[in-house]
């Protein structure tokens, strides 16, 4: 195999830990898990994520830390919406809603989770803006495997697991 490194069409595997700066606590990471692959260059990932990790070789590990607009961008304000409890009036005969609780709201476009910032007898308080808007992140990430994408996936902007073919 030749020695490949991070860039635009190729398959990487990546074992990676995610954590705030200011605190160091880890909001994702992938150990225990499967490494994560993923297609580069097809926006799959926020986009610092990919940009902090070209040229990389298998083997190397990489240190960074993203600013809010390098990962899920700033907080936006007109995320944050009103919604009257009516309409939770199916969910809550199942579970009681509670101040962040993360929940899933069916929108036109897709499925947008949101979490609960405030209840009232009237209405709850959604917030749509990703758990981490408006967060610098710090990403430490070890690139575990790397080959060429197929056509295939290239065609479909994913990768198709670890051989390249679906199963």
């Amino acid at each position: 195999m030749a020695d490949l490194t991070v860039t635009g069409d190729i398959i990487a595997s990546v074992h990676y830990k995610g954590t705030l700066p200011e605190n160091g606590d880890v909001f994702d990471s992938s150990e225990g898990r499967e490494p994560l692959t993923f297609l580069v260059g097809h926006k799959q990932m926020i986009p610092g994520f990919e940009e902090e990790i070209m040229g990389a070789k298998v083997g190397e590990t990489r240190e960074f830390t993203l600013s809010a607009e390098r990962a899920y961008g700033e907080r936006d304000d007109t995320a944050v919406l009103e919604i009257p409890r009516a309409q939770f009036a199916q969910l809550e005969e199942e579970a009681s809603l509670e101040v962040g609780m993360q929940l899933v709201a069916q929108m036109p476009h897709g499925p947008s989770p949101f979490t609960i910032t405030a209840l009232t007898e009237e209405a709850v308080t959604a917030d749509f803006n990703h758990t981490l808007a408006g967060q610098a992140l710090t990403f430490s990430v070890e690139i575990v495997e790397l080959r060429e994408a197929s056509d295939d996936e290239i065609s479909h902007g994913h990768a198709h697991g670890p051989d390249g073919h679906h199963h």
